[in-house]
Formats: structure tokens, C-alpha cells, sequence
């Protein structure tokens, strides 16, 4: 199981490396925009720093075109460093530019996936990850458990080395779904997190064991 974080800020990424077991961050321009201004390639070689090459980093291409995909590419290497995973759209251009990044040994992410289909390409493309959006698929009146679950089936069937990286969450739930339907890693936004660890109810029970310690020793800590 592996969890990624969805962002690029530096202080949340540090937060968050000493709470969970973080296996990587995932990034695209919608979540930069939300860190802007910055210094583009100067910002993620110090995301890189922090997270070390331990780490899985994903970065989006921005090529329409799948010379211009591969051109990025390039760039991303260049200007980071030759481990970060290509985050490449899953459409026409998109696959034949994960073919061809592929056969250069590069890392790759297969992105913006919304059907079965696009995930089976990918795969049959040597996609290191596949990036299906779940929240997204939801709004569109898809059933993302039942393409995570047959993409899952695929790989195995294949016996592919390639992994389902689930993103675009609402809820946790969402989150446990994937895991069920056999995704083997999944990025979320550190909002998400948030909610999910700052529940009401854990916050009661643990003011709830204090209580009880407190009337049982007069003491709020253990050394009594």
C-alpha cells in the first residue's frame, strides 16, 4: 500500500512525512497554481530534496502534442532529476508518447483515466502507474470500484508490473474503496488527511481516556 500526497507545498509535505508512512507526492499545473508565484523548476527540485529519491515524485507534462509531451519530459528530467515519474494524459498523443518514453527507460504515469479502456492501453503502453480519477468518474455516472477492480484483474492477468495509483478523492471512503478494488497506491490532498485524522469522535474518545486516567491517579501523564 502506498499513500501520496497531492500537492506541492513545501511545509505540508514536511508536516506530513512525520505523520504517515508517505510513499510519494503527485503534482499537476492545477495544484502549482495553488502555490503560486513560484520559481517552477527551483520549487520542485527542493520538493525533491525534502522527499529524497526514496520517493516517488510525479510531474505533469503540459504538451498537447506527443513530440511536445516528450519534449516536457525531457525538460522535467533535465531540470529535477532522472527518477521523476512523467505524468502523461491518457489519450491518443498521450499513449504514444508513453511508448516511446518507455522504450528510454523513463518512468511514467498514465494520467486522467476515466474508463477501463484507457486504463488496458496504458497498461498494454508499460505505464509504470495508472492514475484513475476516482471523484471525477463518480460525477460522471461511472462506477470507479468496478474500473479500478477490472483494472486491477488486468495487471494481474498480465502479470504487468504496472500499478494503480487511484486520485481525485471526496472521501475518505472513496480512499477505501480503491484499496478494496485492488489499487495499490493512492494520492490524496492534504485536506483530505486532515478531516480524516481530525474526526470528532477520535478527538472524544481520546479526551474520554484522559478523563478516566485523570480520576483514576489525580496524574495527566503516566509517570505516577
Amino acid at each position: 500500500m502506498e499513500l501520496l500526497l497531492d500537492t506541492v507545498n513545501l511545509n505540508l509535505v514536511r508536516k506530513y512525512m512525520g505523520v504517515i508512512s508517505l510513499a510519494g507526492v503527485t503534482s499537476n499545473p492545477s495544484i502549482v497554481k495553488k502555490e503560486s508565484p513560484i520559481n517552477f523548476y527551483e520549487h520542485m527540485r527542493e520538493l525533491r530534496q525534502i522527499i529524497g529519491k526514496e520517493r516517488t515524485f510525479h510531474v505533469q507534462v503540459v504538451g498537447e502534442t506527443t513530440e511536445a509531451m516528450i519534449d516536457d519530459a525531457h525538460m522535467i528530467l533535465e531540470k529535477i532529476d532522472d527518477q521523476v515519474y512523467i505524468k502523461i494524459p491518457t489519450n491518443m498523443q498521450g499513449l504514444a508518447a508513453i511508448k516511446r518514453l518507455e522504450s528510454e527507460g523513463i518512468h511514467v504515469t498514465a494520467t486522467a483515466i476515466y474508463s477501463e479502456f484507457q486504463g488496458y492501453l496504458a497498461i498494454a503502453a508499460g505505464a509504470d502507474y495508472l492514475a484513475p480519477y476516482y471523484n471525477r468518474m463518480v460525477n460522471m455516472n461511472v462506477d470507479s470500484d468496478l474500473v479500478i477492480k477490472h483494472l486491477a484483474a488486468q495487471i494481474q492477468r498480465d502479470q504487468s508490473n504496472t500499478k494503480i495509483l487511484a486520485a481525485s478523492f471526496h472521501t475518505v471512503q472513496q480512499i477505501n474503496s480503491s484499496f478494496i478494488m485492488g489499487a495499490q497506491a493512492v494520492t490524496m490532498g492534504p485536506e483530505l488527511l486532515e478531516t480524516a485524522l481530525s474526526s470528532p469522535a477520535i478527538s472524544a474518545a481520546v479526551a474520554g481516556f484522559k478523563t478516566d486516567w485523570e480520576q483514576l491517579y489525580e496524574a495527566n501523564t503516566l509517570d505516577v
